[in-house]
């Protein structure tokens, strides 16, 4: 006797999918405002307003929505689109120009995210392979760039210190410390950003 297919509902999938989701941003926001590890389970069901059992139910455990917190800032982050326009560039500064936008574009999009990340790190009981795990493709990035950089017109320093200062200037701790640390304007940071990257690496 052939088996009975269970029904699914694709509106209690849509549901479902909707709370989930609701779950995950309610986390991301506290985790920014406190902090990973002053952050309850309860706490993140009384912001998505539904119960405790909801969100072990639909999410996992603090941890599980951490982790998926790190994979939806890797899948959004932009970087792809951001190293498109930086490799099209034909000349340094304007590679530098597309990388600074680029990549400020990305971290104002993800800044929420981002430091509900960056505030788990102290807490959490694997924070530097969750900082690895979360910064990997978007250190990767910044490697092609300095090797394109390289191939348009080498700077006086080497490929591998090019790929360092880029990531220290346009990496999140850059922008983090101007935006998030000093509470520059995301447009004053892009420039000043651009401006000092332009004054290092300018070709001999």
């Amino acid at each position: 006797m052939p088996t009975k297919r269970k029904y699914v509902s694709p509106r209690r999938e849509q549901a479902a999918a909707q709370t989930r989701a609701e779950i995950l941003q309610s986390a991301t926001r506290l985790f920014a405002e406190r902090g990973y590890g002053r952050v309850t389970v309860a706490d993140i069901a009384a912001e998505a307003g539904v119960s405790s059992k909801a969100v072990f139910a639909s999410a996992g455990s603090k941890g599980d929505i951490l982790n998926e917190i790190v994979d939806t800032a890797v899948r959004a982050s932009g970087y792809e689109q951001a190293m498109r326009a930086v490799l099209a560039e034909r000349d340094p500064e304007s590679a530098l120009r597309a990388l600074a936008h680029g990549t400020r574009v990305g971290n104002e999009g993800m800044f929420t995210v981002h430091e509900a990340i960056h505030k788990a790190l102290p807490s959490h009981e694997d924070g530097e392979a969750l900082w690895e795990r979360a910064t990997a493709d978007y250190r990767a990035a910044l490697r092609t760039a300095a090797r394109h950089l390289h191939t348009l017109a080498p700077p006086a320093c080497p490929e591998e210190e090019t790929a360092d200062l880029l990531w220290f200037w346009f990496g999140p701790g850059g922008w983090r410390t101007l935006v998030a640390e000093n509470g520059w304007p995301w447009d004053r940071a892009e420039a000043f950003l651009l401006r000092t990257a332009l004054a290092t690496l300018r070709t001999p």
